[in-house]
């Protein structure tokens, strides 16, 4: 179905109210491309060998062919999870090693393409090994770590994490929810929105102690949103409705004041803490003799 696309320069002259920002400030271009992209193409050439051939070595071809397709999707994956893993200062690691899964399966891909094209074991095996550990090379291994911030204890740490991973998902499933309605400028007015609310993860994870203030925003609110936007594309679907349109962006608008009204909240008082701090320091540092001007520890 035919799409129309909003802008300042679109024949209905509707401008954009603010532009188009993305996901989140500071986002860069991802590496789950170019390279990655190759990965998918290079092992084509085995489903026309394995079509002209006898069965078992298609079977052979065909086995090394899905082997490595599911390899190059794991690498993508496996990129796409440390690169969100990078954007954080407080993240688990991966659940599941893609990248380290998927450098064992382009060698098996591999050791399997080179049976199936004859020459006894020892090919296979030299494939086997160099395929993984090119993999290795070129895409790196998955985090193995989790990311903690340092004096931060591991309670605290896991607390963040554990709400920042849910409202991520919670924003992945407004965006994937809102794309099936075709609508794109209402796409874009909602990674405005999800720039505030990754605002206030980032602010959190500067501060976990903040994390108690914003527990209601983080979870409860963005769940409502959640819901509503699975509501709204529900009656998108049946038959436009600019109604239920407005609604949805009107909440929209008050969710993203009331997120950036409290992120303003939380950043004062940790400035206010700052300061306190501050103020101690040069008091104990009075106390032994050191005299500081304002502008030392401003």
């Amino acid at each position: 179905m035919a799409q129309r696309f909003g802008g300042k320069y679109s024949p209905d002259g509707v401008k954009e109210t603010a532009p188009n920002t993305g996901g989140f400030r500071g986002a860069r271009r991802t590496r789950a491309g170019g390279r990655v992209n190759l990965l998918f193409f290079a092992p084509l050439p085995l489903a026309l060998r394995a079509f002209g051939s006898g069965p078992v070595d298609m079977m052979f071809n065909l086995a090394a062919l899905g082997t490595l397709l599911l390899a190059a999707w794991l690498t993508r994956e496996g990129i796409l999870a440390q690169e969100a893993y990078e954007a954080r200062k407080i993240a688990r690691r991966p659940a599941i090693p893609r990248k380290i899964f998927a450098s064992v399966l382009t060698g098996v891909g591999l050791g399997i393409a080179g049976f199936a094209a004859g020459g006894g074991l020892l090919e296979p095996a030299i494939y086997t090994i160099a395929g993984a550990i090119l993999h290795s090379l070129s895409f790196g291994l998955d985090p193995l770590q989790d990311k903690r911030l340092e004096g931060v204890d591991s309670f605290q740490t896991d607390r963040v994490a554990r709400v920042v991973d849910q409202a991520e998902d919670y924003l992945k499933s407004m965006s994937d929810t809102i794309r099936r309605t075709g609508d794109r400028q209402l796409e874009a007015r909602l990674d405005r929105f999800q720039v505030t609310v990754r605002d206030m993860l980032r602010t959190v994870e500067d501060d976990p102690r903040d994390l108690t203030a914003a527990r209601k925003y983080l979870g409860v609110y963005l769940m409502g949103a959640r819901d509503a936007s699975v509501k709204y594309a529900d009656l998108a679907a049946r038959a436009p409705n600019a109604e239920a349109r407005e609604k949805y962006l009107l909440l929209l608008s008050d969710l993203e004041q009331n997120f950036t009204a409290k992120t303003r909240a939380l950043m004062a008082d940790s400035t206010t803490d700052l300061d306190i701090e501050i103020e101690v320091l040069r008091e104990r540092l009075e106390r032994e003799g050191v005299h500081l001007e304002t502008k030392d520890l401003a």
